[in-house]
């Protein structure tokens, strides 16, 4: 196997125990890193996959928290417009919309940092748009689930809630945009062997985030989910305008 799998293989571990105490997905920080060593399309496939496995592993170790309503109004836009961006994957340019959706999250994020008692009213408006955002992007470039925290971090929920919802939700977009991406060739056979490591890390980094996360309080939990945007949606902004100029 290459040397750069193996490092996938470590990114993988560290971003699945950082994305479980932050509360979604780990695509947000492996997706921008791996993408340094790994074909972004090949990055985007096998992400996919492993997610399926990460978020049974979140279901399975938080489903005491899962908040049904949220689920069905939000989870439900987001896995018909994953689908439609997924699909969208080779037609539309990813890293223009990348940038600017960066940009955008940056500026939210900080604003529901600077501003703790600020909140999100969990309408069905908030709800359905949450959806669709997340879905949507989450099927063309890879990292949905920052919006979706984003949306959920704003609703001020609890934790065990925030992330056993968000589980079962990206359960739902990954599966369908894994299923896109197969089809697009973004993971091939010879990937399949990926497989049984990738569901080792799924367990092994939710099970190390879970018990991180008993040593965390609420407030620390919210401001640490938005600073994970912001630090990813940065690093995705300072790649792109160092790949410009190279």
């Amino acid at each position: 196997m290459e040397e750069k799998y193996y490092i996938f293989f470590v990114l993988a571990l560290l971003a699945e125990i950082i994305g479980t105490i932050s509360g979604f997905g780990s695509s947000i920080l492996f997706v921008p890193i791996a993408s340094i060593f790994i074909d972004f399309k090949l990055v985007l496939g096998i992400t996919a996959v492993f997610h399926v496995f990460s978020n049974i592993t979140k279901i399975v170790l938080f489903k005491h928290g899962i908040n049904k309503d949220i689920i069905i109004k939000l989870g439900i836009p987001a896995v018909i417009f994953v689908i439609i961006g997924a699909l969208l994957t080779k037609v539309i340019p990813q890293k223009e919309i990348e940038l600017l959706l960066n940009i955008v999250l940056v500026g939210l994020a900080i604003f529901l940092l600077t501003n703790t008692n600020k909140t999100i009213p969990p309408t069905n408006k908030n709800l359905y748009l949450g959806g669709v955002s997340s879905g949507f992007f989450a099927g063309l470039i890879g990292t949905g689930g920052a919006i979706r925290g984003l949306v959920l971090s704003g609703f001020g929920l609890e934790k065990n809630i925030f992330i056993a919802t968000s589980a079962v939700i990206d359960l739902g977009v990954d599966s369908s945009r894994a299923a896109i991406y197969i089809y697009n060739g973004y993971f091939l056979k010879e990937h399949i062997v990926f497989i049984p490591a990738l569901i080792a890390i799924s367990i092994l980094g939710t099970w190390i985030g879970k018990i991180c996360l008993q040593y965390i309080s609420e407030i620390i939990f919210r401001k640490f989910v938005l600073m994970v945007i912001i630090f990813t949606s940065v690093f995705y902004t300072a790649k792109y305008i160092y790949e410009l100029n190279t």
